[in-house]
């Protein structure tokens, strides 16, 4: 897998599990401290997110950071 479809399927991942909660990306990104377009960047697979905020993602869903690249659990 290249980096440009791992950054996809990153972003559909969070995006999904983000819908699962009912949270929308400017409350997520808020609660990263990040802005909306920075999050919606991120689901659209245009930028790789640093790990640590991998970590703040998960954490502010309530999940393991391991679930982001759960990538079989979404729906491509």
């Amino acid at each position: 897998m290249d980096k440009k479809s791992f950054q996809i399927l990153l972003g559909k991942r969070i995006r999904q599990l983000r819908e699962e909660k009912n949270i929308s990306q400017t409350e997520l990104g808020n609660l990263c401290d990040i802005e909306r377009s920075n999050m919606n960047r991120i689901e659209a697979g245009n930028t790789n997110p640093s790990s640590y905020l991998l970590y703040q993602i998960a954490e502010k869903l309530g999940i393991e950071a391991s679930e982001l690249l759960n990538f079989k659990s979404s729906s491509n």
